[in-house]
């Protein structure tokens, strides 16, 4: 829209000038006598009415000072002065506001990376100049942050000293690097646009001296005209110049400038017309303006009335006396009005970071709490820390404070989640110490048990071996690095000396062979074995298999794949016969329990009993689960279909979970029996 709105007022300043030329050339003169004095009258206080200031170095190093020599608070227009002052520096400043402003405090250091890669790869450097540096900041604050932690971990470990800490954070060389391309390409931009400042400069003050020339030369008001519009336009296209050099280069180019109109000694109808053109080119700034105030983006209208003072100021010439206080009055009301508005979002986001302050100062307390809360259980400590985990992401979340206060709260946060990370390493300090004792246990367990796994003596043995096992599981925990070696090394030490045990028996029992051998020949008479039809008849005779399988005695351990073939036929079996799924099931799993229980192996039913304690507690809350759903649910009738489906699925569940209970029930039988 400003684009568009500039292009406007030059196309009519251009038209404005040849209807000029054209009066001036009619009448190239003013008749009256005191024409000079008059336009001098007119002309002279511009700068003062409008804003603008004639060239008068004391007095400009004096504008900003009161009496008493302290610094005056700026008005509205002297705020907008000072912000096209500095842009005029860089003429990429426009572009650093496309690029919205992100919470970047509330990234990880890994999206914050992923940002600092994207913006450096595909933006102008002075378009990101800002965002980069907050991303800078909130990465190194977290970075500093984490440093910390790992130090304190560090210290705890090792008594206190941290001379040998070294912790080493891949990312933070990818960010870095990413920032190094980023600096490396401002500094390009800057020596680029130091060398331009400095050449614009030149080009700048040598139309100065071009324009001074003009208005001591001898040309007739036609080419004087003409040169003079050249100026101008050779001026609006010089660039940016350095910005201690901005108010003095324009001053005293304006006021030659008005040196040079003055010089002309302009006829009233030529004067006129100019004036008529400017009021209405300045009419024009105040209508958008108006429309400005209105727009809801309060910072791309301020942005738009930056451009719209620097073509007021540095384009656009005087209008008549009659004219000239009520429109600058206009424009600097309107201008104080956007001004203010914007002022009034400030305080909007002021306020926004008071909130944000108070909900830090909650968050911090509330981990401060924590630290002080007495935990003595591993549990206990891991739920603690996923309280202070949310809070440190609600902290990170919470959006940004008041300047001022920023770096206290931060010193804050931080102070807060040391102290927890200090209580909780002492705790796990001493969890160490506990499980280095516990795994010192374990090794002389093991070291005890590799020195018996080859030992003949298997009636001596064998009871110390398997109070070994016992001791074994009466010992916590030990360091997760050693957990998996230790348990290995015991396990295979323990299975070694069984496996002989088993070994030796079933070499020495003559009569597991023959079981074996009697055992395989009734297993190929059973493949032949044809259901009648008959429920009754036909689980008897199941059944009677099952005792003339039992009754053909143990065989030897390395041969109890027999057992599992003659599993499969009463599987196969089962399935055939109209048996309600608990009986068939209970059947099974009593023959499978009698094998494990003549198998003399303490394990195999100690780990089934463990799956069957598993699997009621899996169906209990399956159950529940179940029940909930049916409370939430608003209107829950009985004849509701969905919640037909659900009590279906309870009942079932249910009966699934007598079947367990029934199996858990029978393997202790068979403990106490053993």
């Amino acid at each position: 829209m400003l684009e568009e709105k500039n292009d406007n007022l030059h196309d009519a300043d251009g038209q404005e000038l040849k209807q000029l030329n054209s009066a001036i050339n009619k009448n190239e003169l003013a008749n009256e006598p005191n024409a000079e004095n008059k336009g001098l009258d007119e002309l002279g206080d511009i700068h003062e009415t409008e804003g603008q200031m004639p060239f008068a170095p004391q007095e400009v190093l004096n504008a900003g000072l009161e009496e008493d020599g302290t610094p005056k608070k700026k008005t509205a227009v002297e705020a907008i002065e000072d912000s096209n002052a500095e842009d005029s520096e860089d003429d990429s400043a426009a572009d650093r506001h496309d690029i919205p402003m992100q919470n970047y405090e509330a990234f990880s250091m890994e999206k914050l990376t992923d940002e600092l890669e994207k913006l450096v790869a595909h933006e102008k450097v002075m378009s990101v100049k800002d965002h980069v540096e907050e991303i800078k900041k909130e990465f190194y604050s977290k970075y500093n942050h984490l440093i910390e932690e790992k130090r304190d971990e560090y210290s705890h470990d090792n008594d206190g000293d941290t001379s040998g800490f070294d912790y080493h954070f891949p990312l933070k060389n990818r960010f870095d690097a990413y920032y190094n391309q980023y600096r490396e390409k401002r500094n390009a931009h800057y020596k680029r646009l130091q060398n331009d400042l400095k050449g614009n400069l030149e080009t700048r003050l040598a139309l100065i001296e071009e324009l001074k020339n003009l208005i001591d030369g001898d040309e007739n008001i036609s080419d004087a005209l003409k040169h003079i519009n050249d100026i101008r336009e050779r001026w609006k296209t010089a660039g940016p110049i350095p910005r201690d050099k901005y108010n003095h280069v324009w001053n005293n180019f304006h006021f030659h400038i008005e040196r040079f109109y003055d010089h002309l000694h302009l006829d009233r109808e030529a004067r006129d017309l100019d004036f008529k053109h400017n009021l209405e080119q300045k009419q024009k700034i105040i209508a958008r303006v108006e429309e400005l105030i209105q727009e809801e983006d309060i910072n791309k209208a301020f942005r738009e009335l930056q451009s719209l003072h620097k073509i007021w100021k540095e384009e656009i010439g005087p209008v008549s006396r009659e004219h000239r206080e009520e429109i600058w009055n206009q424009f600097s009301d309107l201008t104080k009005q956007l001004h203010d508005k914007r002022e009034a979002s400030y305080a909007k986001v002021r306020e926004k970071e008071e909130e944000n302050l108070k909900n830090k100062k909650e968050i911090i307390a509330k981990i401060e709490e924590i630290a002080k809360e007495k935990v003595s259980s591993h549990n206990g400590w891991q739920g603690q820390i996923e309280k202070v985990e949310a809070l440190r992401s609600a902290f990170f979340e919470a959006g940004k404070v008041p300047i001022e206060v920023n770096e206290d709260t931060w010193a804050a946060f931080k102070g807060a989640v040391r102290d927890f990370n200090a209580n909780k390493n002492a705790f796990y300090k001493d969890i160490k110490k506990e499980q280095q004792d516990n795994l010192g246990k374990k090794m002389a367990l093991v070291e005890k048990a590799e020195s018996l796994k080859d030992s003949d003596d298997f009636n001596a043995t064998t009871p110390i071996m398997k109070q070994i096992q016992e001791d074994w599981k009466k010992i916590g925990h030990v360091p997760r690095k050693y957990s998996d070696k230790v348990w290995k090394e015991f396990k295979a030490a323990c299975n070694h000396y069984f496996d002989r045990l088993h070994a030796v028996r079933n070499e020495a029992n003559k009569e597991e062979i023959e079981a074996f051998d009697k055992k395989k020949e009734y297993l190929d008479n059973l493949k032949s074995f044809e259901l009648t039809g008959d429920h009754k008849t036909d689980l008897d005779a199941i059944k009677q298999h099952i005792e003339n399988w039992k009754n053909l005695g143990r065989v030897p351990q390395s041969r109890r794949h027999i057992e599992g073939k003659f599993n499969k036929i009463l599987d196969a079996l089962f399935d055939k016969l109209s048996l309600s799924k608990k009986d068939a099931e209970m059947v099974k799993f009593s023959n499978r329990l009698e094998q494990l229980a003549d198998s003399d192996d303490s394990r195999r039913i100690e780990n089934e009993q463990i799956f069957i304690m598993r699997k009621i507690d899996e169906v209990n809350s399956e159950i529940l689960q179940l029940e909930n759903n049916i409370q939430f649910i608003s209107n829950a009738k009985a004849d509701n279909p969905f919640i037909k489906e659900i009590n279906k699925n309870i009942d079932r569940h249910k009966e699934e979970l007598k079947t367990w209970k029934e199996k858990l029930k029978q393997i202790r039988n068979i403990q106490q029996d053993n």
